[in-house]
């Protein structure tokens, strides 16, 4: 479950120079707004691609924030000194895309977390979801403006004139995919980001981890594991055996290692993956040394089963098979087998019934 305690929208219109800083809140209880900044938030929150970082002993913003969770500064307040950073920093940069400034205070639910989705937003779903403390986060979202067509319809001399205009400030859906956007943990100062590069003065400046909250940059969860299956199957190719097969146990091993304490070591990863082949185990080791990962990431149960749950393979005989990751580890449910000829079969064994999809 995720509720909104605070939200603010404020506007940047670049074309005339014009700031338009909201001195109130959204209204929450309004239905569709509401939903939409749920929305935007469950996303952003539960993004496999958000890097992470800490705040820099310089950070400008670290200390400004601790006055907000002290109650020294106003949620309003607040937002307005992040709006106007906003504001003169992307005055500068070359080729600005339209944007609005969301900023929010929310918490989300552990339950929310491991499902990976939300467990319904009636008062008694709501209550439930609230029995254990929920992760309370700050979030600073930029929204792209894009441009739509729109008709309009006029009254003229007795007759309906019918035409077409251009309109500048649509946000983005609910479901589109958003790039710059930062949430900070309020308890731990842990921060999740994304952004991309924008020109300012032909230099490539990342504002939001460089310029705004000035803080270090960690690999997300989508490279981390991208990262220690690829290498899972360099290594297991190099030594002759199935790739496909330690990719699969990779995945399988990261969904083993979350269950455990929601961390993934990819050092101890290969050891699993090739526990039975010390030889390879060594070889992954130093590779995956070589990538300069971090020694243990934080992954939450839900974008571990997005990243990790199912493993999908296609063989040269056009045959497409889509099976859970953790079978391969199983020599019960499925076997795969290097053939003298060097083909490959795999073996799916204890089928109960077979469905046509």
């Amino acid at each position: 479950m995720l509720r909104v305690n605070d939200a603010i929208l404020h506007v940047f219109d670049f074309d005339d120079g014009s700031k338009y800083f909201s001195g109130s809140e959204l209204d929450l209880t309004e239905k569709l707004t509401k939903s939409y900044v749920q929305r935007r938030l469950r996303a952003c929150y539960a993004s496999p691609e958000n890097k992470h970082g800490e705040f820099s002993e310089q950070s400008n913003f670290a200390p400004e924030l601790r006055h907000y969770v002290t109650g020294q500064l106003s949620f309003v307040d607040i937002s307005t000194e992040i709006a106007q950073f906003f504001w003169e920093e992307l005055r500068k940069v070359d080729d600005i895309t339209p944007c609005d400034l969301l900023v929010a205070d929310f918490e989300i639910s552990q339950q929310e977390d491991k499902n990976g989705h939300g467990s319904g937003d009636d008062e008694e779903s709501e209550a439930a979801a609230y029995d254990v403390e929920p992760e309370h986060r700050f979030a600073v979202v930029l929204l792209p403006r894009k441009q739509s067509f729109m008709h309009t319809i006029e009254h003229s001399g007795g007759a309906d004139l019918n035409d077409i205009v251009r309109h500048d400030s649509t946000l983005p859906n609910p479901s589109a995919k958003l790039q710059s956007y930062a949430l900070i943990d309020l308890k731990t100062f842990a921060i999740d980001f994304q952004d991309v590069p924008r020109s300012i003065a032909d230099a490539d400046v990342l504002l939001i981890p460089n310029g705004f909250l000035q803080c270090s940059s960690q690999a997300s969860n989508r490279e981390v594991i991208d990262a220690v299956t690829q290498t899972a199957a360099e290594v297991a190719d190099e030594y002759g055996q199935n790739a496909a097969q330690a990719i699969s146990r990779a995945k399988a091993c990261v969904l083993h290692s979350v269950d455990l304490d929601e961390t993934v070591d990819p050092q101890k990863i290969g050891e699993q993956v090739f526990k039975d082949a010390p030889q390879l185990a060594e070889r992954y080791e130093e590779e995956i040394s070589d990538q300069q990962l971090p020694e243990q990431i934080q992954v939450r149960h839900g974008v571990a089963n997005r990243l990790a749950k199912n493993h999908k393979i296609r063989t040269d005989t056009g045959i497409d098979i889509t099976f859970p990751s953790e079978y391969s580890m199983d020599s019960n449910y499925m076997e795969f087998i290097n053939e003298p000829d060097g083909h490959i079969s795999l073996l799916i064994k204890n089928i109960a019934t077979i469905e046509n999809r």
